[in-house]
């Protein structure tokens, strides 16, 4: 029983963000209708991308990896419990590395305001 019901995890979650998409596409689909119905331009309505979450990812990408990298030297050469060792430097660099993310978003917007 607990083998069949394994099995279907990856089949619902799958399902599920197949679905998921599908219905925020067809939402979008039905406010931009309701925007015109109401004689407004569509083209107003479209947020302006930023680079912030690129940033965000990429350094914390980066202190997750440092995090592994410390933990594995931590494991290797301390007593210390191996699960304790790793969860706590991947949220401890990857910590660091969202809150240097903020400070460089922070720095970028003072220098150019209306961006």
């Amino acid at each position: 029983m607990q083998n069949e019901l394994g099995m279907l995890i990856p089949i619902l979650i799958t399902l599920g963000a197949f679905t998921m998409i599908i219905l925020l596409r067809r939402m979008e689909h039905i406010e931009k209708l309701k925007m015109i119905e109401k004689g407004l331009d569509v083209g107003q309505h479209k947020v302006k991308k930023s680079s912030n979450g690129v940033i965000k990812f990429a350094l914390m990408a980066v202190g997750v990896g440092i995090g592994l990298l410390v933990g594995n030297l931590l494991d290797a050469n301390t007593n210390l419990d191996d699960e304790v060792v790793y969860f706590s430097m991947i949220f401890l660099f990857g910590g660091a590395g969202l809150f240097t993310a903020y400070k460089i978003i922070e720095k970028k917007e003072k220098e150019n305001p209306e961006a």
